[in-house]
Protein backbone atom coordinates (compact mmCIF):
# COMPACT_ATOMS: atom_id res chain seq x y z
CA UNK A 1 0.00 0.00 0.00
CA UNK A 2 1.40 3.40 -0.32
CA UNK A 3 3.19 4.95 2.13
CA UNK A 4 2.70 8.33 3.02
CA UNK A 5 6.42 9.36 1.58
CA UNK A 6 5.90 8.06 -1.71
CA UNK A 7 2.33 9.65 -1.76
CA UNK A 8 3.85 13.07 -1.15
CA UNK A 9 6.81 12.54 -3.64
CA UNK A 10 4.35 11.45 -6.17
CA UNK A 11 1.74 14.48 -5.52
CA UNK A 12 4.95 16.73 -5.81
CA UNK A 13 5.45 14.85 -9.79
CA UNK A 14 1.97 15.43 -10.46
CA UNK A 15 2.27 19.20 -9.86
CA UNK A 16 5.18 20.02 -11.29
CA UNK A 17 3.48 17.73 -14.79
CA UNK A 18 0.65 20.27 -14.06
CA UNK A 19 -1.79 16.93 -13.54
CA UNK A 20 -4.99 16.70 -11.40
CA UNK A 21 -4.02 13.16 -10.36
CA UNK A 22 -2.73 9.71 -11.30
CA UNK A 23 -6.02 6.68 -12.07
CA UNK A 24 -4.67 3.85 -11.63
CA UNK A 25 -6.97 1.07 -12.56
CA UNK A 26 -6.50 -2.88 -12.72
CA UNK A 27 -8.40 -5.91 -13.89
CA UNK A 28 -7.02 -9.69 -13.73
CA UNK A 29 -3.43 -8.26 -13.41
CA UNK A 30 -3.52 -6.50 -16.39
CA UNK A 31 -1.11 -3.50 -15.05
CA UNK A 32 0.66 -4.72 -13.26
CA UNK A 33 2.04 -1.05 -12.52
CA UNK A 34 -1.00 -0.38 -10.61
CA UNK A 35 -0.98 -4.31 -9.20
CA UNK A 36 2.90 -2.96 -7.91
CA UNK A 37 1.58 0.31 -6.75
CA UNK A 38 -1.68 -0.48 -4.56
CA UNK A 39 -0.17 -3.70 -3.71
CA UNK A 40 -3.80 -5.57 -2.73
CA UNK A 41 -3.37 -9.03 -1.21
CA UNK A 42 -5.42 -11.92 -1.88
CA UNK A 43 -8.20 -12.16 -4.47
CA UNK A 44 -9.02 -9.55 -6.78
CA UNK A 45 -10.73 -10.39 -9.70
CA UNK A 46 -13.26 -7.45 -10.09
CA UNK A 47 -12.03 -4.05 -11.49
CA UNK A 48 -10.73 -1.21 -9.23
CA UNK A 49 -9.74 2.49 -9.46
CA UNK A 50 -7.36 4.37 -6.96
CA UNK A 51 -7.44 7.70 -7.72
CA UNK A 52 -4.14 9.97 -6.43
CA UNK A 53 -4.93 13.50 -6.13
CA UNK A 54 -1.80 15.97 -7.22
CA UNK A 55 -3.24 17.56 -3.27
CA UNK A 56 -5.20 15.76 -0.67
CA UNK A 57 -6.26 12.15 0.15
CA UNK A 58 -6.41 8.78 -2.40
CA UNK A 59 -9.72 7.49 -3.45
CA UNK A 60 -10.26 3.75 -3.88
CA UNK A 61 -13.63 2.74 -5.97
CA UNK A 62 -13.70 -1.56 -5.62
CA UNK A 63 -16.29 -4.03 -6.10
CA UNK A 64 -18.52 -4.64 -3.13
CA UNK A 65 -18.05 -8.43 -2.87
CA UNK A 66 -14.31 -8.07 -2.56
CA UNK A 67 -13.02 -5.55 0.56
CA UNK A 68 -10.89 -8.16 2.02
CA UNK A 69 -8.12 -6.99 0.20
CA UNK A 70 -8.62 -3.28 0.99
CA UNK A 71 -8.67 -3.53 4.74
CA UNK A 72 -4.97 -2.32 4.73
CA UNK A 73 -6.27 0.89 2.92
CA UNK A 74 -6.38 4.00 5.65
CA UNK A 75 -9.63 4.62 6.99
CA UNK A 76 -9.35 8.52 6.36
CA UNK A 77 -9.13 7.83 2.47
CA UNK A 78 -12.15 7.50 0.59
CA UNK A 79 -13.34 4.23 -0.25
CA UNK A 80 -16.26 3.99 -2.66
CA UNK A 81 -17.95 0.19 -3.43
CA UNK A 82 -20.09 -0.44 -6.44
CA UNK A 83 -21.94 -3.47 -7.28
CA UNK A 84 -23.64 -2.54 -10.99
CA UNK A 85 -22.12 -1.13 -14.26
CA UNK A 86 -24.24 2.25 -13.67
CA UNK A 87 -22.44 2.23 -10.06
CA UNK A 88 -18.89 1.65 -11.52
CA UNK A 89 -19.84 4.64 -14.55
CA UNK A 90 -20.30 7.06 -11.78
CA UNK A 91 -17.96 6.45 -9.59
CA UNK A 92 -15.39 7.02 -12.25
CA UNK A 93 -17.23 10.13 -13.17
CA UNK A 94 -16.85 11.80 -9.24
CA UNK A 95 -13.35 10.66 -9.06
CA UNK A 96 -11.91 12.58 -12.65
CA UNK A 97 -14.46 14.75 -14.12
CA UNK A 98 -12.99 17.68 -15.08
CA UNK A 99 -9.65 16.37 -14.48
CA UNK A 100 -6.48 16.18 -15.83
CA UNK A 101 -4.97 12.42 -15.08
CA UNK A 102 -2.44 10.53 -15.85
CA UNK A 103 -3.10 6.66 -16.60
CA UNK A 104 -1.11 3.99 -17.85
CA UNK A 105 -1.58 4.65 -21.67
CA UNK A 106 0.80 5.66 -24.33
CA UNK A 107 -0.51 7.26 -27.73
CA UNK A 108 0.26 5.39 -30.69
CA UNK A 109 1.58 2.39 -28.36
CA UNK A 110 4.40 3.99 -28.48
CA UNK A 111 5.61 2.60 -25.15
CA UNK A 112 3.86 -0.75 -24.91
CA UNK A 113 5.66 -1.48 -21.67
CA UNK A 114 3.34 1.23 -19.93
CA UNK A 115 0.41 0.95 -22.59
CA UNK A 116 -1.74 -1.98 -20.17
CA UNK A 117 -5.33 0.48 -19.98
CA UNK A 118 -7.58 -1.30 -22.55
CA UNK A 119 -9.12 1.25 -25.17
CA UNK A 120 -12.85 0.66 -23.39
CA UNK A 121 -11.55 2.04 -20.12
CA UNK A 122 -9.65 4.64 -21.71
CA UNK A 123 -13.06 5.58 -23.31
CA UNK A 124 -15.04 5.21 -19.69
CA UNK A 125 -12.45 7.53 -18.19
CA UNK A 126 -13.33 10.50 -21.14
CA UNK A 127 -16.46 9.92 -21.00
CA UNK A 128 -16.86 10.40 -17.32
CA UNK A 129 -15.03 14.04 -18.20
CA UNK A 130 -11.41 13.21 -18.10
CA UNK A 131 -8.74 14.54 -20.27
CA UNK A 132 -6.27 11.25 -20.15
CA UNK A 133 -2.21 11.93 -20.40
CA UNK A 134 0.55 8.89 -20.14
CA UNK A 135 1.97 8.07 -16.94
CA UNK A 136 5.31 7.05 -18.65
CA UNK A 137 7.07 9.40 -16.77
CA UNK A 138 5.85 8.88 -12.84
CA UNK A 139 6.05 4.50 -14.15
CA UNK A 140 9.62 5.51 -14.14
CA UNK A 141 9.89 7.56 -10.74
CA UNK A 142 7.62 5.85 -9.08
CA UNK A 143 7.13 2.08 -10.10
CA UNK A 144 10.48 1.58 -11.68
CA UNK A 145 13.11 2.70 -9.18
CA UNK A 146 15.02 0.62 -7.35
CA UNK A 147 15.76 0.89 -3.82
CA UNK A 148 19.06 0.48 -1.46
CA UNK A 149 18.82 -3.14 -0.34
CA UNK A 150 17.36 -4.03 -4.08
CA UNK A 151 20.21 -2.18 -5.69
CA UNK A 152 22.43 -4.70 -3.39
CA UNK A 153 20.92 -8.39 -4.13
CA UNK A 154 21.29 -7.01 -7.76
CA UNK A 155 25.06 -6.28 -7.30
CA UNK A 156 25.85 -9.59 -5.32
CA UNK A 157 23.26 -11.69 -8.33
CA UNK A 158 25.68 -9.81 -10.78
CA UNK A 159 29.14 -11.13 -8.99
CA UNK A 160 27.87 -14.32 -9.03
CA UNK A 161 26.31 -14.96 -12.03
CA UNK A 162 29.67 -13.85 -14.03
CA UNK A 163 31.37 -16.63 -11.74
CA UNK A 164 28.86 -19.33 -12.74
CA UNK A 165 29.27 -18.00 -16.70
CA UNK A 166 32.85 -18.00 -16.62
CA UNK A 167 32.78 -21.56 -14.59
CA UNK A 168 30.48 -22.81 -17.11
CA UNK A 169 32.85 -22.21 -20.04
CA UNK A 170 35.60 -23.68 -18.36
CA UNK A 171 33.21 -26.71 -17.84
CA UNK A 172 32.57 -27.02 -21.45
CA UNK A 173 35.89 -26.51 -23.37
CA UNK A 174 37.27 -28.90 -20.62
CA UNK A 175 34.57 -31.11 -21.97
CA UNK A 176 34.80 -30.40 -25.74
CA UNK A 177 38.54 -32.27 -25.07
CA UNK A 178 37.21 -35.42 -24.34
CA UNK A 179 35.53 -38.14 -26.21
CA UNK A 180 31.95 -37.20 -24.26
CA UNK A 181 31.49 -33.39 -24.75
CA UNK A 182 28.41 -31.41 -23.46
CA UNK A 183 25.36 -30.80 -25.01
CA UNK A 184 23.38 -27.59 -24.82
CA UNK A 185 20.67 -28.67 -22.40
CA UNK A 186 23.17 -30.59 -19.98
CA UNK A 187 25.09 -27.00 -19.34
CA UNK A 188 21.95 -25.31 -18.86
CA UNK A 189 20.76 -27.90 -16.13
CA UNK A 190 24.55 -27.43 -14.95
CA UNK A 191 23.84 -23.90 -14.65
CA UNK A 192 20.81 -23.92 -13.22
CA UNK A 193 22.07 -26.64 -10.22
CA UNK A 194 24.87 -23.60 -9.73
CA UNK A 195 21.75 -20.95 -9.45
CA UNK A 196 20.18 -23.40 -6.65
CA UNK A 197 23.44 -23.83 -4.48
CA UNK A 198 24.20 -19.87 -4.77
CA UNK A 199 20.11 -19.18 -3.29
CA UNK A 200 19.54 -18.20 -6.83
CA UNK A 201 16.72 -18.69 -8.85
CA UNK A 202 14.89 -17.76 -12.14
CA UNK A 203 11.86 -18.52 -13.92
CA UNK A 204 13.10 -19.78 -17.02
CA UNK A 205 16.09 -20.05 -18.82
CA UNK A 206 18.82 -19.73 -19.18
CA UNK A 207 19.97 -19.50 -22.85
CA UNK A 208 22.64 -21.98 -23.46
CA UNK A 209 23.25 -21.93 -27.58
CA UNK A 210 26.35 -22.51 -30.01
CA UNK A 211 26.91 -20.49 -33.82
CA UNK A 212 23.54 -21.75 -35.04
CA UNK A 213 21.20 -22.31 -32.57
CA UNK A 214 22.56 -18.47 -31.06
CA UNK A 215 20.95 -16.93 -34.19
CA UNK A 216 17.89 -17.05 -32.53
CA UNK A 217 17.89 -14.76 -29.85
CA UNK A 218 15.42 -16.29 -27.65
CA UNK A 219 16.64 -20.05 -28.39
CA UNK A 220 16.23 -22.42 -25.32
CA UNK A 221 17.55 -25.59 -25.26
CA UNK A 222 15.49 -28.45 -25.07
CA UNK A 223 16.03 -32.11 -23.27
CA UNK A 224 15.89 -33.87 -26.67
CA UNK A 225 17.63 -32.39 -29.52
CA UNK A 226 20.32 -29.76 -28.24
CA UNK A 227 23.70 -29.55 -29.89
CA UNK A 228 26.72 -30.52 -28.95
CA UNK A 229 28.96 -27.95 -27.63
CA UNK A 230 32.31 -29.32 -29.86
CA UNK A 231 35.57 -27.79 -30.81
CA UNK A 232 34.93 -24.83 -33.32
CA UNK A 233 32.01 -23.93 -31.95
CA UNK A 234 31.25 -20.79 -31.42
CA UNK A 235 29.18 -20.57 -27.65
CA UNK A 236 26.54 -17.88 -26.57
CA UNK A 237 25.33 -18.17 -22.57
CA UNK A 238 22.42 -15.69 -21.55
CA UNK A 239 21.94 -16.22 -17.75
CA UNK A 240 19.73 -14.53 -15.66
CA UNK A 241 18.68 -14.65 -12.07
CA UNK A 242 18.12 -12.99 -8.71
CA UNK A 243 18.44 -14.12 -4.73
CA UNK A 244 15.73 -16.03 -3.62
CA UNK A 245 12.76 -13.96 -1.28
CA UNK A 246 12.65 -11.00 -2.93
CA UNK A 247 15.88 -10.28 -4.92
CA UNK A 248 16.13 -7.95 -7.76
CA UNK A 249 17.10 -10.02 -11.66
CA UNK A 250 20.80 -9.49 -12.89
CA UNK A 251 21.37 -10.43 -16.61
CA UNK A 252 24.16 -10.79 -18.43
CA UNK A 253 25.43 -12.60 -22.20
CA UNK A 254 28.78 -14.56 -22.37
CA UNK A 255 30.29 -15.32 -25.74
CA UNK A 256 33.10 -17.77 -25.95
CA UNK A 257 35.23 -20.21 -28.72
CA UNK A 258 36.22 -23.37 -28.17
CA UNK A 259 39.06 -22.94 -30.12
CA UNK A 260 40.54 -20.20 -32.65
CA UNK A 261 38.02 -18.25 -33.86
CA UNK A 262 37.64 -17.86 -37.27
CA UNK A 263 38.67 -13.85 -38.45
CA UNK A 264 34.16 -13.60 -39.90
CA UNK A 265 33.48 -14.46 -35.98
CA UNK A 266 36.23 -11.79 -33.95
CA UNK A 267 34.83 -9.40 -36.46
CA UNK A 268 31.50 -9.75 -35.03
CA UNK A 269 32.32 -10.13 -31.73
CA UNK A 270 34.32 -6.65 -31.74
CA UNK A 271 31.87 -5.19 -33.33
CA UNK A 272 29.02 -6.09 -30.46
CA UNK A 273 31.45 -5.47 -27.74
CA UNK A 274 32.40 -1.92 -28.88
CA UNK A 275 28.87 -1.35 -29.75
CA UNK A 276 27.73 -2.13 -26.07
CA UNK A 277 31.04 -0.09 -25.17
CA UNK A 278 29.69 2.88 -27.01
CA UNK A 279 26.51 2.78 -24.74
CA UNK A 280 28.25 2.57 -21.26
CA UNK A 281 30.27 5.63 -22.92
CA UNK A 282 27.64 7.60 -23.70
CA UNK A 283 26.16 6.98 -20.46
CA UNK A 284 29.56 7.71 -18.24
CA UNK A 285 29.63 10.77 -20.41
CA UNK A 286 25.86 12.44 -19.48
CA UNK A 287 26.47 11.25 -16.26
CA UNK A 288 29.83 13.29 -15.71
CA UNK A 289 27.98 16.53 -17.07
CA UNK A 290 24.98 16.15 -15.31
CA UNK A 291 23.27 15.98 -18.27
CA UNK A 292 19.73 13.84 -18.68
CA UNK A 293 19.67 11.04 -21.23
CA UNK A 294 17.19 9.07 -22.80
CA UNK A 295 16.65 4.96 -23.44
CA UNK A 296 16.25 5.72 -27.45
CA UNK A 297 20.03 7.82 -27.43
CA UNK A 298 21.23 5.28 -25.77
CA UNK A 299 20.33 2.62 -28.46
CA UNK A 300 20.75 4.75 -31.00
CA UNK A 301 25.05 5.31 -29.99
CA UNK A 302 25.32 1.36 -29.37
CA UNK A 303 23.52 0.56 -33.18
CA UNK A 304 25.37 3.29 -34.79
CA UNK A 305 28.29 1.25 -34.23
CA UNK A 306 26.51 -2.17 -35.87
CA UNK A 307 26.02 0.00 -38.76
CA UNK A 308 28.76 1.48 -39.31
CA UNK A 309 30.91 -2.10 -39.05
CA UNK A 310 28.15 -3.64 -42.09
CA UNK A 311 25.96 -5.23 -39.84
CA UNK A 312 22.50 -3.41 -40.18
CA UNK A 313 20.75 -5.91 -41.42
CA UNK A 314 21.70 -8.52 -38.88
CA UNK A 315 20.26 -6.47 -36.19
CA UNK A 316 17.27 -8.04 -34.66
CA UNK A 317 16.03 -6.07 -31.23
CA UNK A 318 17.20 -3.30 -28.88
CA UNK A 319 19.73 -2.31 -27.36
CA UNK A 320 18.04 -3.53 -23.65
CA UNK A 321 15.41 -3.56 -21.58
CA UNK A 322 14.40 -2.27 -18.39
CA UNK A 323 15.10 -4.36 -15.14
CA UNK A 324 12.47 -2.95 -12.72
CA UNK A 325 11.96 -4.00 -8.65
CA UNK A 326 9.27 -6.60 -9.85
CA UNK A 327 10.34 -7.93 -13.35
CA UNK A 328 13.36 -9.00 -15.26
CA UNK A 329 11.90 -6.84 -18.12
CA UNK A 330 10.42 -4.27 -16.42
CA UNK A 331 8.03 -0.95 -17.43
CA UNK A 332 10.96 1.20 -16.76
CA UNK A 333 12.62 2.97 -19.18
CA UNK A 334 14.24 0.53 -22.00
CA UNK A 335 16.99 1.21 -24.18
CA UNK A 336 15.58 1.83 -27.40
CA UNK A 337 14.94 3.42 -30.54
CA UNK A 338 14.14 0.43 -32.85
CA UNK A 339 10.97 -1.52 -31.68
CA UNK A 340 9.48 1.48 -29.98
CA UNK A 341 10.02 5.14 -29.17
CA UNK A 342 11.18 5.72 -25.93
CA UNK A 343 11.67 8.94 -25.24
CA UNK A 344 11.85 8.53 -21.12
CA UNK A 345 14.51 9.79 -19.63
CA UNK A 346 17.15 7.34 -17.59
CA UNK A 347 16.08 9.27 -14.27
CA UNK A 348 18.13 7.95 -10.93
CA UNK A 349 17.62 4.82 -9.61
CA UNK A 350 16.03 3.17 -12.53
CA UNK A 351 18.03 -0.05 -13.91
CA UNK A 352 18.22 -1.63 -17.53
CA UNK A 353 19.90 -4.16 -19.63
CA UNK A 354 22.91 -3.06 -22.50
CA UNK A 355 22.91 -5.93 -24.68
CA UNK A 356 23.66 -5.46 -28.46
CA UNK A 357 23.34 -8.53 -30.53
CA UNK A 358 23.99 -9.39 -34.69
CA UNK A 359 22.44 -12.81 -35.48
CA UNK A 360 23.62 -14.30 -38.92
CA UNK A 361 20.47 -16.72 -39.50
CA UNK A 362 21.36 -20.16 -39.34
CA UNK A 363 25.15 -19.70 -39.32
CA UNK A 364 26.02 -17.48 -35.93
CA UNK A 365 24.84 -15.16 -33.37
CA UNK A 366 26.65 -13.00 -30.36
CA UNK A 367 25.93 -10.88 -28.09
CA UNK A 368 27.32 -8.98 -25.13
CA UNK A 369 25.30 -7.95 -22.17
CA UNK A 370 25.84 -6.15 -18.71
CA UNK A 371 23.10 -4.39 -16.74
CA UNK A 372 23.10 -0.65 -16.21
CA UNK A 373 22.10 1.53 -12.91
CA UNK A 374 21.26 5.02 -12.87
CA UNK A 375 22.99 6.45 -9.36
CA UNK A 376 23.66 10.44 -8.15
CA UNK A 377 26.00 11.45 -10.85
CA UNK A 378 27.29 8.31 -11.86
CA UNK A 379 26.13 5.01 -13.85
CA UNK A 380 27.28 1.44 -12.64
CA UNK A 381 27.53 -1.14 -14.62
CA UNK A 382 27.26 -4.69 -13.48
CA UNK A 383 29.10 -7.71 -13.57
CA UNK A 384 32.53 -4.91 -12.03
CA UNK A 385 34.55 -7.03 -14.38
CA UNK A 386 32.59 -7.25 -17.81
CA UNK A 387 33.78 -8.95 -20.63
CA UNK A 388 36.20 -7.84 -22.78
CA UNK A 389 37.61 -9.89 -25.02
CA UNK A 390 35.81 -13.54 -26.30
CA UNK A 391 36.44 -16.00 -24.24
CA UNK A 392 38.34 -18.85 -25.74
CA UNK A 393 38.37 -22.28 -24.05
Amino acid sequence: MLDAKKLKLIQTALVAARLDGWLLYDFHGINPISGGLVELPGLVSRRYFVFIPATGKPSALTHAIEQGPWREWPADWKKTTYSSWQQLEKGVADLVNGKKVAMEYSPGDAIPYVDRIPAGVIELVRKAGAQVETSANLVSLFYSVWSDAQRESHERAAETIAQIARDAFGLAGGRSQSANPMDEFELRTWILDRFEKAGLEADHGPIVAIGPNASNPHYEPQVSGSAKIERGCILLIDLFAREKNGGLYADQTWMGSLGQVSERDKKVWEAVRDARDAAIELLRDKMKKAEMVSGAEVDDAAREVLMARGFAEFILHRTGHSIDSISLHGSGPNIDNLETREERLLVPGVGFSIEPGIYLAGDVGMRSEVNGFIGKGEVIITPAEYQRELIIV
